[in-house]
């Protein structure tokens, strides 16, 4: 759908979205396009994934902040669709400042109708994960379900609260107390303080109040001037609150669909969206991967990739390419291109095995299944043949070894989607743009 800008102005409206279970490199996707934009918006989400971007400044895990903020002139938005954690997020500006990175009201806007993420809400997310045991979700234990439960049941704070002092003490009392009945009831921990939650609200408050702000008024005055909006999510169309392989999913919705609500202006329309997948399959957290790679072929697969959560360090699960999820979540985000990333990852193998469907029950099927039916899902596989030679510094489709070309080409036949961008590593720069 065509955006109309408000003031008459051509421009783009375009979301960069993970295809599959996060950290598809999206955050160098992004820090690689938003070149072409004047505007780039976090819409959902919390610090509870990374998106890792390489560029002149050095090597960033960001968790709250936009990839556009490493660009002179852009402007970042962290969306109402957002819960942010005061503390982690004022490190993170104060980590970027030091690389030489400039962050500062005129490039940084926060949305007041952001949610705060309070330190009980980590608190109760790890308390939580340490009673279900073996049985836990595999959470970044960075409180981020909590604070949506909370604002589902309208029990939280907003950004904007912080200006007014008076009416956030009380509320806060409010929170406080309801807090400390239920986390002491459910977990018989030590109960919250409100003075210590009230000091922490001012320390960190402090300092952000000047970037907030009511970010639907940012974005008019940047379509009505024809600027271009790119679009940001975190993790993967898989995990989808309501669309993914529940319960193991966020507590947000990554897709594309959900860009306009959560980036400050409902009325917003979508003219583009970038899906981007891994040249391979990886997965941080709990619930079912078909074709999880165990023992000396993933450890492979891992230490070639550097396939350690951006956000919490933690190893992460690897596996073949999946054609069956992969267009599963492009049909769920919508994406009219595709960005390979990862592609030179692969490059030490004599062959390269794909998963083209899943056999479940004996039966074979290519649609993906229900939640419930994934466990029971085996791989079906099809092999290609590798390259085994360095390709990071080629930027030519046609200059590919043919059998990286042939992959490329098979990927996209498969799915049915033009893949665009073919990343050949980390750096800003190391990219093919096809067509």
């Amino acid at each position: 759908v065509s955006a109309v800008p408000l003031g008459g102005n051509h421009m783009s409206v375009t979301a960069i979205v993970g295809i599959n279970w996060g950290d598809e490199g999206k955050g160098r996707m992004v820090d690689y396009l938003s070149e072409s934009y004047e505007v780039v918006v976090r819409y959902q989400g919390g610090n509870n994934a990374g998106h890792t971007v390489i560029n002149e400044f050095g090597k960033f895990a960001l968790n709250l902040l936009p990839s556009g903020i490493f660009r002179p002139g852009t402007i970042n938005i962290l969306g109402p669709g957002t819960v942010i954690d005061l503390e982690h997020l004022c490190g993170e500006i104060e980590r970027l400042q030091k690389a030489g990175v400039s962050i500062s009201p005129e490039n940084l806007y926060i949305s007041d109708r952001a949610m705060i993420c309070m330190p009980f809400h980590r608190w109760q997310d790890q308390m939580e994960e340490d009673r279900l045991g073996a049985a836990q979700y595999g959470s970044t234990r960075r409180g981020i379900s909590p604070v949506y439960g909370d604002k589902a049941m309208k029990k939280t704070l907003q950004m904007g609260d912080l200006f007014y002092p008076e009416s956030l003490h009380e509320h806060l009392y409010r929170l406080v107390d309801w807090k400390n009945a239920l986390l002491g009831s459910a977990y018989h921990c030590e109960a919250i303080s409100m003075e210590q939650m009230q000091a922490w609200l001012d320390t960190y408050g402090s300092v952000l109040k000047p970037y907030i702000t009511d970010v639907g008024q940012v974005l008019r005055e940047a379509l009505s001037c024809g600027k271009n909006v790119l679009m940001e999510a975190q993790l993967g169309a898989l995990r989808d609150l309501d669309y993914g392989i529940y319960p193991y999913t966020s507590s947000s919705s990554p897709l594309a669909g959900y860009a306009p609500i959560g980036c400050g202006l409902p009325s917003i329309k979508l003219d583009k969206v970038v899906g981007v997948v891994k040249a391979y399959s990886s997965c941080v957290g709990a619930g079912p991967f078909v074709g999880e790679l165990d023992g000396a072929e993933g450890d492979a697969l891992r230490e070639a990739g550097g396939e350690y959560g951006a956000a919490t360090g933690r190893p992460r699960r690897v596996a073949y390419f999946d054609l069956v999820a992969t267009k599963h979540g492009i049909e769920l985000q919508g994406a009219s291109d595709i960005a390979l990333t990862k592609m030179d990852v692969l490059s030490h193998m004599p062959s390269i095995p794909v998963i083209r469907a899943y056999k479940v029950d004996g039966k074979e099927i290519t649609r993906f299944p229900a939640t419930q039916l994934l466990d029971r899902a085996e791989p079906v596989y099809e092999t290609l043949p590798g390259w085994q030679c360095e390709i990071s510094h080629i930027r030519k489709f046609e200059d590919l070894p043919q059998a990286a070309q042939d992959y490329v080409l098979y990927a996209e036949r498969q799915l049915g989607v033009f893949i665009k961008y073919v990343s050949v590593g980390p750096e800003r720069e190391q990219i093919i743009i096809r067509g």
